[in-house]
């Protein structure tokens, strides 16, 4: 990517950006509706969650990277807040989470592949036949990992969503595990700081991971006492 002019890779992954941004829009909405969800409600969470995930990705980006920029789980945190208080407001109960699932692992497969243009969030040194040439050497392609995995966590709700296995916000349980867990391989080949072993995005990784598994767990009970 070194070979490219840095012009025009930001106005290329500016675009891929944008495109990440309303596909993710699109995908809520196009999930919430088919969930009966009324359509003022919808384009209001959607614009929240909008708003909430372009907050939460520069303020986590600017307290823990310590300088401008934009942070996938700061993103999610914005959205998935900005959506309680949406809901708070306009007096819905219904779960969203199943939504907000499609919205983060569609918006992020094509996000990735904007940091993967503008060149952060770049890999380690390597030397397999894929690696990129990116800030001066030759680099695991990071982004485009992340990109699979988000590929990859969407295939696999939407066979879940076909087949009706999980109640409602399920899917959202499933998607955060799934997130957490590939984020946390991907990480080890991301030019990044470690502590202990681990950088500070997978110590956050482990953590969410538990949660998300521990919520689906009590989400499975609750359904099946309710049987």
């Amino acid at each position: 990517m070194d070979a490219v002019p840095v012009g025009l890779r930001l106005g290329l992954s500016a675009f891929a950006y944008v495109l990440a941004y309303g596909a993710g829009l699109a995908l809520f909405v196009w999930v919430a509706r088919r969930r009966g969800f009324a359509e003022a409600d919808v384009r209001k969470v959607a614009v929240a969650a909008l708003i909430g995930g372009l907050i939460g990705a520069s303020v986590l980006q600017l307290v823990v990277g310590g300088e401008p920029g934009k942070t996938i789980l700061g993103g999610i945190a914005g959205g998935w807040i900005a959506i309680v208080f949406a809901k708070r407001e306009l007096g819905i109960r219904r779960p969203t989470g199943d939504a907000f699932a499609y919205a983060i692992a569609g918006g992020e497969a094509i996000g990735r592949v904007g940091c993967f243009i503008a060149g952060c969030c770049y890999g380690k040194l390597a030397s397999v036949p894929w690696a990129v040439h990116d800030h001066g050497e030759l680099r695991h392609p990071t982004q485009l990992y992340s990109a699979l995995a988000a590929l990859l966590t969407l295939a696999v709700i939407i066979v879940l969503d076909r087949r009706r296995v999980l109640p409602e916000n399920g899917i959202f349980f499933v998607q955060g595990a799934l997130f957490c867990a590939l984020r946390f391989l991907v990480e080890f080949y991301r030019d990044v700081p470690a502590y202990g072993g681990f950088s500070v995005a997978q110590y956050a990784c482990i953590a969410g991971f538990f949660f998300f598994v521990w919520k689906l767990r009590g989400l499975l009970k609750t359904s099946v006492a309710f049987a």
